[in-house]
């Protein structure tokens, strides 16, 4: 048995056989040979060889008769590196004396080959990297041995480990047959996480290289809740995550009792808790777990589930069914937040050295009208079905909100010409994700109906760390004090101008850090749907004096590290079967 720690992103316990994934997502087994294969299997090498070599001399062939011998040379490269005679030589070598089936042999030197020319200075030279990985994916393909679309055939249930999935990969997983997954790769606030907590699918990322240490089919373990990967478990092992996870249906059970009572605290202070959704499937899970409406509708996912861009149609479906849907109750819609970490593919731009800072939400918007106009007609045509708001994310600057508010009022004005059912009478609201909204917010709440801290990149930004990458992952932490300074400022700036204020990022769905924002004044959480019994069970179990004196201790501190081990003593105290042991 083997446990592996990363970064726990999503809550639960999966039990299963692993489906592993190389780096490129292809499915090849470790799969070792008899030493009277050898031959067999070497003499299998050389016909795939040649095979793929006549394949790429074909294509050598007809691009240089379509574009010039010039571009017809890339296949020539391409050649001479399948033909490398140290290249053959390591794979003779892994089939005869390590035991390796020729296409596990193929999957680990070429990916060897690639990550060493990827770590090289010379940029022309790395670049080749990508001729490896396609000389590696043909070999493959001839050996029998690459699956496609290996999270498209399942049949059968299984935990994914891989190098990374993408938002869009994440989102397309099929839940009748993916039980959990884990990755090398990732952060605690990356959009992959935001969808696998949407998907209810216990995940932990951030691992480190660990994929060719395990086989396809081994049993492995996904603690969700405390970021472990546990290898081939013994009995014992697999008993206790069993009990553990009879407890949480248990658990589930005693606070499905809760779905039809208010989320208001013991001294009779009203929180409206509403989910946070990422699919229009979402919304039904919501009124089951007894939200008060949808505080964040995230529209990008639109865009990464589908082979095409959305169509002003296919928004308004969307919106439409979710707002029926939810019958009168709130929906907050937050318009366009593709980014570097989102994989948009339109529109493409020059890559940029520093995404995170670049071109992304409302900056791409207002930059591309053709993506934006179609969306807040959509959105303003949906308004008539219910009680519809829209929220603009990632506002830095008074004009870009202004810009985005004109945009809006065109579009209704183009609406009432073509004689189309809409409403242009809808709350109008801004994201407080960045420092700079923060210090300007005297003068945003001017301009808005309603303001909503998306905790998620509010500690990104203030704390200089991407919220994807595990190398800084413990960096990255919404209690630090410097953002809690600023969730503290936002409160008061609204409750002097009457504002109301929610937060709809990730800390509040963790109930010990719910508590924390009570104390500091908030009186608006927007959760996953996974999440609304436990945060409505912790609301319900405290007064608001004691929140305040929670979040007054809590302001005493110095470290993140200190905050999280006070709360989840206080929740320990308060609310006890909260705390997963």
């Amino acid at each position: 048995m083997v446990e592996l720690q990363g970064i726990p992103v999503a809550p639960g316990v999966a039990i299963g056989p692993a489906l592993v994934l190389n780096a490129e997502g292809y499915s090849i087994p470790r799969c070792h040979i008899a030493a009277s294969d050898a031959a067999a299997e070497q003499m299998r090498l050389r016909v795939a060889i040649e095979e793929v070599s006549k394949q790429i001399e074909a294509n050598r062939m007809q691009t240089a008769a379509v574009a010039g011998e010039e571009t017809g040379d890339i296949f020539s490269a391409q050649l001479q590196m399948l033909h490398d005679p140290r290249l053959n030589a390591e794979l003779t070598k892994r089939i005869a004396f390590q035991r390796h089936s020729a296409a596990y042999a193929v999957s680990r030197v070429l990916h060897n080959y690639a990550t060493a020319l990827r770590r090289l200075d010379n940029p022309l030279l790395a670049e080749r990297a990508q001729d490896v990985l396609d000389i590696e994916r043909q070999l493959l393909t001839e050996l029998g041995a690459a699956t496609r679309r290996p999270l498209e055939d399942l049949s059968e249930s299984a935990i994914v480990l891989c190098h990374m999935l993408t938002p869009s990969e994440t989102a397309s997983l099929d839940r009748q047959h993916v039980l959990g997954f884990c990755t090398e790769t990732g952060g605690p606030g990356g959009h992959t996480a935001i969808v696998a907590k949407g998907l209810e699918l216990p995940a932990v990322v951030g691992i480190g290289p660990f994929l060719d240490k395990i086989s396809d089919q081994t049993l492995v373990i996904v603690d969700g809740d405390h970021g472990r990967l546990i290898v081939d478990p013994d009995e014992e092992t697999v008993a206790r995550y069993r009990r553990r996870n009879e407890e949480r249906r248990d658990l589930a059970q005693r606070l499905s009792e809760l779905r039809s009572l208010p989320a208001e605290t013991s001294d009779g202070v009203r929180i409206r808790l509403s989910a946070n959704i990422e699919f229009p499937h979402e919304a039904a899970s919501c009124l089951e777990r007894g939200a008060d409406g949808i505080g964040l509708y995230r529209t990008e996912f639109l865009y990464l589930s589908s082979a095409e861009e959305p169509s002003e149609e296919d928004h308004y479906e969307a919106y439409s069914q979710v707002i029926r849907e939810m019958d009168g109750r709130p929906v907050v819609i937050r318009t366009l937040d593709l980014g570097a970490d989102k994989m948009g593919r339109h529109p493409q731009v020059d890559r940029e050295n520093n995404p995170f800072l670049g071109l992304r939400s409302i900056r791409l918007s207002l930059r591309h009208l053709d993506l934006f106009r179609p969306q807040l007609r959509a959105i303003l045509r949906a308004a008539v079905h219910g009680d519809v708001r829209v929220m603009f994310p990632l506002i830095t600057t008074l004009a870009e909100l202004r810009q985005a508010k004109m945009l809006l009022s065109t579009v209704a004005e183009d609406l009432a010409v073509s004689g189309v059912p809409f409403r242009s009478d809808i709350p109008i609201g801004m994201m407080v994700e960045v420092p700079a909204a923060v210090l300007m917010l005297d003068r945003f709440v001017r301009e808005v109906d309603f303001l909503s801290i998306g905790t998620n990149d509010l500690a990104q930004y203030t704390l200089a760390v991407d919220r994807s990458n595990e190398y800084v992952a413990e960096l990255y932490q919404s209690t630090d004090p410097s953002v809690l300074s600023l969730i503290r400022r936002s409160v008061e700036i609204a409750n002097a101008n009457d504002t109301p204020l929610a937060v709809c990022g990730e800390m509040s769905s963790n109930p010990a850090r719910a508590l924390l924002l009570l104390g500091l004044g908030i009186r608006n959480l927007s959760v996953p749907p996974s999440s609304l019994p436990r945060v409505k069970k912790a609301i319900r179990s405290v007064s608001i004096e004691e929140c305040q004196a929670i979040a007054e201790r809590v302001m005493t501190f110095e470290a993140a590290r200190d905050v999280d081990l006070y709360l989840i003593g206080r929740l320990r105290e308060l609310v006890p079967e909260l705390v997963v042991s």
